[in-house]
Protein backbone atom coordinates (compact mmCIF):
# COMPACT_ATOMS: atom_id res chain seq x y z
CA UNK A 1 0.00 0.00 0.00
CA UNK A 2 2.41 2.65 0.98
CA UNK A 3 5.36 1.34 -1.64
CA UNK A 4 3.07 2.30 -4.19
CA UNK A 5 3.25 6.25 -2.67
CA UNK A 6 6.72 6.76 -3.59
CA UNK A 7 8.55 7.96 -7.22
CA UNK A 8 9.00 5.15 -9.83
CA UNK A 9 12.54 6.58 -9.97
CA UNK A 10 13.82 5.67 -6.59
CA UNK A 11 15.82 2.75 -5.69
CA UNK A 12 14.63 -0.33 -3.97
CA UNK A 13 16.38 0.72 -0.76
CA UNK A 14 14.89 4.07 -0.76
CA UNK A 15 11.37 2.93 -1.36
CA UNK A 16 11.56 0.14 1.98
CA UNK A 17 13.31 3.36 4.13
CA UNK A 18 10.54 5.72 3.28
CA UNK A 19 7.91 2.86 3.97
CA UNK A 20 9.42 1.97 7.16
CA UNK A 21 9.84 4.91 8.29
CA UNK A 22 6.14 6.12 7.04
CA UNK A 23 4.80 2.90 8.80
CA UNK A 24 6.86 3.31 12.17
CA UNK A 25 5.82 7.10 12.60
CA UNK A 26 1.80 6.49 11.39
CA UNK A 27 2.19 3.74 14.17
CA UNK A 28 3.55 6.40 16.35
CA UNK A 29 0.80 8.65 15.91
CA UNK A 30 -1.90 6.42 15.86
CA UNK A 31 -0.78 5.00 19.51
CA UNK A 32 -0.35 8.55 20.48
CA UNK A 33 -3.47 10.14 19.56
CA UNK A 34 -5.39 7.23 19.74
CA UNK A 35 -7.44 8.79 23.26
CA UNK A 36 -7.97 11.91 22.18
CA UNK A 37 -9.87 10.20 18.62
CA UNK A 38 -11.83 8.03 20.58
CA UNK A 39 -12.92 10.46 22.65
CA UNK A 40 -14.89 12.40 20.23
CA UNK A 41 -16.86 9.04 20.30
CA UNK A 42 -20.34 8.77 21.48
CA UNK A 43 -20.72 6.82 25.02
CA UNK A 44 -19.61 4.20 25.99
CA UNK A 45 -16.33 4.75 23.83
CA UNK A 46 -15.97 8.54 24.55
CA UNK A 47 -15.87 7.94 28.64
CA UNK A 48 -13.59 5.01 27.95
CA UNK A 49 -10.69 6.24 25.52
CA UNK A 50 -7.72 6.01 27.30
CA UNK A 51 -8.60 2.11 28.39
CA UNK A 52 -8.72 1.46 24.27
CA UNK A 53 -5.66 3.21 24.19
CA UNK A 54 -3.65 1.74 27.19
CA UNK A 55 -5.14 -1.76 26.01
CA UNK A 56 -4.03 -1.31 22.44
CA UNK A 57 -0.73 -0.21 23.32
CA UNK A 58 -0.18 -3.21 25.90
CA UNK A 59 -1.38 -5.98 22.86
CA UNK A 60 1.76 -3.87 21.12
CA UNK A 61 3.92 -4.90 23.81
CA UNK A 62 2.64 -7.94 24.30
CA UNK A 63 3.17 -8.87 20.57
CA UNK A 64 6.46 -7.65 19.86
CA UNK A 65 8.40 -9.25 23.32
CA UNK A 66 6.67 -12.63 22.70
CA UNK A 67 7.67 -11.96 18.91
CA UNK A 68 11.23 -11.46 19.45
CA UNK A 69 11.38 -14.47 22.22
CA UNK A 70 9.51 -16.73 19.46
CA UNK A 71 12.11 -15.61 16.90
CA UNK A 72 14.95 -16.83 18.98
CA UNK A 73 13.23 -20.19 19.91
CA UNK A 74 11.88 -20.81 16.53
CA UNK A 75 15.41 -20.20 15.10
CA UNK A 76 16.99 -22.35 17.37
CA UNK A 77 14.85 -25.44 17.28
CA UNK A 78 15.29 -24.99 13.51
CA UNK A 79 18.96 -25.31 14.07
CA UNK A 80 17.88 -28.08 16.78
CA UNK A 81 16.00 -30.03 13.99
CA UNK A 82 18.95 -30.01 11.49
CA UNK A 83 21.36 -30.62 13.59
CA UNK A 84 23.70 -33.81 13.17
CA UNK A 85 22.72 -34.21 17.29
CA UNK A 86 19.93 -36.52 17.48
CA UNK A 87 18.98 -35.67 21.25
CA UNK A 88 18.55 -32.20 19.91
CA UNK A 89 17.12 -33.07 16.63
CA UNK A 90 14.25 -35.41 19.18
CA UNK A 91 14.22 -32.23 22.39
CA UNK A 92 13.42 -29.92 18.96
CA UNK A 93 10.57 -32.68 17.18
CA UNK A 94 8.70 -33.01 20.74
CA UNK A 95 8.73 -29.29 21.42
CA UNK A 96 7.00 -28.43 18.07
CA UNK A 97 5.06 -31.84 18.14
CA UNK A 98 3.76 -30.67 21.39
CA UNK A 99 3.06 -26.96 20.57
CA UNK A 100 1.67 -27.05 17.34
CA UNK A 101 -0.91 -30.10 18.38
CA UNK A 102 -2.42 -28.13 21.51
CA UNK A 103 -4.48 -25.05 21.56
CA UNK A 104 -2.81 -21.59 22.45
CA UNK A 105 -5.77 -20.71 24.84
CA UNK A 106 -4.69 -24.12 27.03
CA UNK A 107 -1.14 -23.27 26.82
CA UNK A 108 -1.61 -19.81 27.97
CA UNK A 109 -3.83 -21.18 30.98
CA UNK A 110 -1.55 -24.35 31.27
CA UNK A 111 1.22 -21.41 31.69
CA UNK A 112 -0.26 -19.31 34.26
CA UNK A 113 -2.04 -22.25 36.56
CA UNK A 114 -0.04 -25.46 36.16
CA UNK A 115 3.34 -24.34 35.78
CA UNK A 116 3.85 -22.97 39.26
CA UNK A 117 2.05 -26.26 40.45
CA UNK A 118 4.95 -28.29 38.44
CA UNK A 119 7.18 -25.77 39.81
CA UNK A 120 6.89 -24.69 43.12
CA UNK A 121 7.85 -20.98 43.68
CA UNK A 122 7.62 -19.85 39.79
CA UNK A 123 4.56 -17.66 40.18
CA UNK A 124 4.76 -15.91 36.94
CA UNK A 125 2.62 -12.59 36.59
CA UNK A 126 -0.19 -12.35 34.18
CA UNK A 127 1.46 -10.48 31.46
CA UNK A 128 5.10 -12.69 32.17
CA UNK A 129 3.04 -15.72 31.68
CA UNK A 130 1.53 -14.38 28.20
CA UNK A 131 5.00 -13.29 27.02
CA UNK A 132 6.57 -16.92 27.93
CA UNK A 133 2.96 -18.69 26.22
CA UNK A 134 2.67 -16.95 23.12
CA UNK A 135 6.82 -16.97 22.74
CA UNK A 136 6.84 -20.60 22.93
CA UNK A 137 3.23 -20.99 20.77
CA UNK A 138 5.09 -18.89 18.12
CA UNK A 139 8.21 -20.06 18.28
CA UNK A 140 6.82 -23.76 17.40
CA UNK A 141 5.63 -22.60 13.73
CA UNK A 142 8.76 -20.18 13.55
CA UNK A 143 10.78 -23.07 13.75
CA UNK A 144 9.56 -25.13 10.58
CA UNK A 145 9.81 -21.91 8.67
CA UNK A 146 12.95 -21.73 9.32
CA UNK A 147 13.35 -25.45 9.13
CA UNK A 148 12.26 -24.92 5.66
CA UNK A 149 14.48 -21.65 4.54
CA UNK A 150 17.81 -23.92 5.43
CA UNK A 151 16.47 -27.07 3.83
CA UNK A 152 15.78 -24.86 0.83
CA UNK A 153 19.46 -23.33 0.15
CA UNK A 154 21.01 -25.55 -2.40
CA UNK A 155 23.42 -28.10 -1.02
CA UNK A 156 26.09 -27.19 -4.12
CA UNK A 157 26.58 -23.95 -2.47
CA UNK A 158 27.43 -25.25 0.83
CA UNK A 159 29.61 -28.02 -1.01
CA UNK A 160 31.16 -24.64 -2.84
CA UNK A 161 31.73 -22.96 -0.05
CA UNK A 162 33.71 -25.94 1.78
CA UNK A 163 35.47 -26.54 -1.17
CA UNK A 164 36.95 -22.76 -1.00
CA UNK A 165 38.24 -23.84 2.33
CA UNK A 166 35.76 -21.73 4.51
CA UNK A 167 35.09 -23.21 7.81
CA UNK A 168 31.79 -24.31 8.57
CA UNK A 169 30.40 -21.28 11.06
CA UNK A 170 31.50 -19.18 8.46
CA UNK A 171 29.88 -21.27 5.63
CA UNK A 172 26.86 -21.20 7.89
CA UNK A 173 26.65 -17.63 8.61
CA UNK A 174 27.78 -15.94 5.27
CA UNK A 175 26.37 -18.76 3.06
CA UNK A 176 23.20 -20.54 4.14
CA UNK A 177 21.80 -18.43 6.91
CA UNK A 178 21.00 -15.27 4.91
CA UNK A 179 19.14 -17.11 1.81
CA UNK A 180 17.21 -19.09 3.98
CA UNK A 181 16.40 -15.96 6.21
CA UNK A 182 15.19 -14.59 3.11
CA UNK A 183 12.89 -17.60 2.04
CA UNK A 184 11.67 -17.67 5.33
CA UNK A 185 11.08 -14.26 5.94
CA UNK A 186 7.20 -14.42 4.40
CA UNK A 187 5.74 -16.67 6.40
CA UNK A 188 7.86 -15.17 9.92
CA UNK A 189 6.40 -11.85 8.91
CA UNK A 190 2.52 -13.83 8.38
CA UNK A 191 3.16 -15.60 11.98
CA UNK A 192 4.05 -12.31 13.54
CA UNK A 193 1.11 -10.55 12.20
CA UNK A 194 -0.98 -13.65 13.43
CA UNK A 195 0.58 -13.10 16.82
CA UNK A 196 -0.63 -9.64 17.03
CA UNK A 197 -4.35 -10.77 16.81
CA UNK A 198 -3.27 -14.15 18.83
CA UNK A 199 -2.64 -12.07 21.68
CA UNK A 200 -6.31 -11.44 22.60
CA UNK A 201 -5.94 -14.71 24.40
CA UNK A 202 -4.34 -12.94 27.04
CA UNK A 203 -7.46 -12.14 28.52
CA UNK A 204 -8.10 -15.29 29.74
CA UNK A 205 -5.49 -14.62 32.48
CA UNK A 206 -6.95 -10.94 33.55
CA UNK A 207 -3.83 -9.61 31.04
CA UNK A 208 -5.79 -5.79 30.28
CA UNK A 209 -4.63 -5.67 26.44
CA UNK A 210 -7.04 -4.13 24.19
CA UNK A 211 -9.64 -7.72 23.84
CA UNK A 212 -10.19 -7.23 27.42
CA UNK A 213 -10.75 -4.02 27.70
CA UNK A 214 -13.70 -4.16 25.29
CA UNK A 215 -15.48 -7.36 27.49
CA UNK A 216 -15.23 -5.09 30.14
CA UNK A 217 -17.00 -2.08 29.01
CA UNK A 218 -19.14 -4.11 26.98
CA UNK A 219 -20.15 -5.88 30.22
CA UNK A 220 -20.12 -2.92 32.54
CA UNK A 221 -22.65 -0.74 29.92
CA UNK A 222 -24.14 -3.63 28.23
CA UNK A 223 -23.37 -2.07 24.78
CA UNK A 224 -21.80 -4.98 22.71
CA UNK A 225 -21.52 -3.56 19.32
CA UNK A 226 -20.82 -0.03 19.80
CA UNK A 227 -17.45 -1.19 22.38
CA UNK A 228 -16.53 -4.42 20.14
CA UNK A 229 -16.77 -2.95 16.92
CA UNK A 230 -14.17 -0.36 17.85
CA UNK A 231 -11.85 -2.92 19.30
CA UNK A 232 -12.07 -4.93 16.00
CA UNK A 233 -11.31 -1.21 14.29
CA UNK A 234 -8.38 -1.05 16.53
CA UNK A 235 -7.35 -4.37 15.49
CA UNK A 236 -7.40 -3.70 12.03
CA UNK A 237 -5.70 -0.82 11.89
CA UNK A 238 -2.98 -2.52 14.55
CA UNK A 239 -2.46 -5.28 12.06
CA UNK A 240 -2.15 -3.10 8.94
CA UNK A 241 0.41 -0.75 9.82
CA UNK A 242 2.30 -4.05 10.92
CA UNK A 243 2.07 -5.58 7.58
CA UNK A 244 3.07 -2.29 6.13
CA UNK A 245 6.24 -2.74 8.10
CA UNK A 246 6.49 -5.87 7.11
CA UNK A 247 6.13 -5.21 3.56
CA UNK A 248 8.72 -2.40 3.55
CA UNK A 249 11.24 -5.40 5.12
CA UNK A 250 10.44 -8.03 2.30
CA UNK A 251 10.59 -5.85 -0.40
CA UNK A 252 13.92 -4.50 0.83
CA UNK A 253 15.44 -8.05 0.76
CA UNK A 254 13.70 -8.78 -2.96
CA UNK A 255 11.89 -11.64 -1.20
CA UNK A 256 9.29 -11.74 -4.07
CA UNK A 257 12.81 -12.24 -6.49
CA UNK A 258 12.23 -9.02 -8.87
CA UNK A 259 15.00 -7.41 -9.46
CA UNK A 260 15.58 -3.32 -9.64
Amino acid sequence: MLLALWPAHWSRNQRSNATLVAALVLMVLVLALLGQLLSFFPEPIGSNAELFKEGALTTLYLTIISGVVGLILGTSAALARTSRNIVLRWIASIYIWAIRGTPLLVQILFVYFALPVLVPGLNLPDFAAAVVALGLNVGAYNAEAVRAGLLAVPRGQTEAARALGLPRSRVFLDVVFPQAFKISLPPLVSNFVALLKDSSLAYAIGVVELTNVGNRIQSATFQPVETLVTVAITYLILTTLVTQVAAAIEYRFDVEGRAK
